[in-house]
Order: structure tokens, then sequence, then C-alpha cells
């Protein structure tokens, strides 16, 4: 009898209490997403020359936010290289669905395209799973989670009309059961390219795909900085080729910076709320001693001060 009871009351008391937790996570990851300013229509680009036209069906972050989102939201390394990202509309950058293109530009000379179509990209994927697994040993160091190449979620493709390369890699972080999506293209200019990024999850890459089309075509060149404009007798030309690319060997000065995970932090938040009435109700107002991430801090206080 005094099991059911206890039973009865934990129902009784418990379940209002998650469902209040849960709407103050679903209050706390909207004004995030309402802290965002989104731009739409013709951008131009702060490096490399050349502007973003924002496809139907995105909207623009720029720079500075969308090296918040990755490193303080997404848990990241810092990057200072981003020059922004396209969001899909109806979508924040705070909850599971989520995902984002990541842009920006690479100036180390003009990539000549011939071996574009010599290139055997299963060969090359042993190669670049060797690589890494050295990568992945830094990212430890560094205090990140280890990495995994687990294969090709899309084999590389070069569109020698519009001088695109696009490929997606499979990715494994840690002890996560959900793998990683990251979708590459490379639009090549005169003097260097734009790298675009689709940071998400293995089961949104049918949704990202049906998006390439449209981003393809969203990042183009300034007259004069085109592919074509090339000038064999002034311009400089990088020291690797499509191959190189695809490999990785442009981003090895940055190295396991140039490998991004979809979500860090930001789950994490989501546990705590979820969870937080659960933890008081069990074991009372006293703390354990931790480390939280600021984002997290916040999130207790305003809980607490709801409360």
């Amino acid at each position: 009898m005094k099991r059911i009871l206890l039973t009865i009351l934990l129902s009784a008391v418990f379940i209002p209490k998650i469902t209040a937790q849960a709407d103050t996570t679903a209050a706390y990851y909207e004004k995030i997403d309402n802290s965002l300013k989104y731009e739409t229509g013709k951008i131009t680009l702060t490096e490399g020359e050349g502007v973003l036209n924002v496809p139907k069906g995105f909207k623009f972050l720029n720079g500075e936010q969308t090296q918040h989102v990755l490193s303080d939201l997404w848990g990241n390394p810092k990057d200072e290289s981003i020059l922004g990202a396209l969001v899909p509309d109806g979508k924040g950058v705070t909850h599971s669905n989520s995902w984002m293109f990541v842009i920006s530009y690479q100036g180390d000379g003009f990539v000549k395209d011939d071996d574009a179509a010599d290139i055997d990209y299963d060969d090359l994927l042993k190669t670049m799973q060797e690589d890494t697994k050295t990568t992945s040993e830094e990212r430890k160091k560094g205090g990140y989670d280890e990495v995994q190449l687990v294969g090709w979620a899309s084999k590389p493709y070069y569109d020698n009309n519009l001088k695109v390369l696009h490929w997606a890699k499979e990715l494994k972080f840690g002890q996560s059961t959900i793998n990683t999506l990251n979708y590459d293209l490379r639009v090549l200019g005169r003097k260097g390219m734009y790298n675009i990024s689709a940071v998400a999850n293995m089961d949104e890459l049918a949704e990202v795909k049906a998006s390439i089309p449209g981003i393809l075509k969203s990042v183009e060149f300034n007259d004069g900085h085109k592919y074509l404009d090339f000038d064999a007798d002034t311009d400089t030309v990088a020291a690797w080729t499509i191959g190189g690319l695809v490999a990785g060997k442009v981003l090895a000065k940055v190295g396991f910076f140039a490998i991004l995970a979809k979500f860090g932090k930001i789950i994490v938040v989501g546990i705590i709320a979820a969870f937080a009435g659960l933890k008081k109700f069990l074991f009372g107002k006293k703390e354990q001693v931790m480390t939280r991430p600021k984002e997290e801090e916040e999130l207790v206080e305003e809980t607490a001060s709801e409360e």
C-alpha cells in the first residue's frame, strides 16, 4: 500500500515538475534563437571578392554569430576564418534537427583541376581515414572528442561547368550513437576558393542533398576574380589540386579545427533542464560541486529564479 501511495505521490508531484522544466528548456532555446539576427538577399562576403545570394529556403547568419553557435553552443574549437552560415528556414540552432552550411574562404591561389577525372576516390578514402586518426589524437590533446572517418556519405563530384567540387563524409565523434555528416563544397576562383560545409547528422543527408543545387549557385566571385579570369603570368598557383582538396591537405595547417561536430554543450543543457526537477525532488536542494559550461549555468539560474 505504501508503494502504491508513493507512486501516486511521485506522479502527482514529479510529472508537473518535468512539464515545468520542459517549458523552461523550450523558453531557453527560444531565447537563444531569437537573439540571433538573420539576413536575406545579396550579401557581400568580407573575404575573397565574392557575394552570397541567399537561396530560397535559407537565411544568413554572419561570421561572429556563426562562430558563437559552433563553439559556444555546439562545442567546436574556435575558428576565426568563418564568414557566416546558411541556416534553413523554419529551423533554429538549438534543437536536434538543426543544421547549417558554414562558409569560409581560403585564399592560397588558383587550384588546377587537371586531375579531377583521374582520381580513385576509394583509395583516397583510405588515406584520409589514416590522416583522420592523426587528427583525432590532436583533438584529444585539445580536450575535444576523438573523431573517426566512417566513409563517404556521398562520393566526390567535380562540376566542371560551375567549377565547384562537392562530396560528403560520415564522421563519428567520441561515443556518440548518432554519426555526423560533413557535406563539403569548394567554389573555385582566380585566387582562392570558398568553402561551404554542411554540419548535420547522418539522418539529415537527404534534406541536405536536396538543397545542394541551390547552394551550388549561391556563392559567386565578382567579375575579374572568377576561375576563368586566371592569369598564368601574374597569379599564384596553389600547391594542391582537386585530390588534395578532398583529402583535406589544404586544411592541414588548421588540423582538427577543420572537422566540425553538430552538437556539444547544447545537448547537455537539454538534459540538465529535463532532469533538474528529478534531482531536486530526490536529493533536496543540496548541490554537488561540479563545473558547468556557461550556457548550463545560465539555464540553472533562470530555472531557479522561476521557481
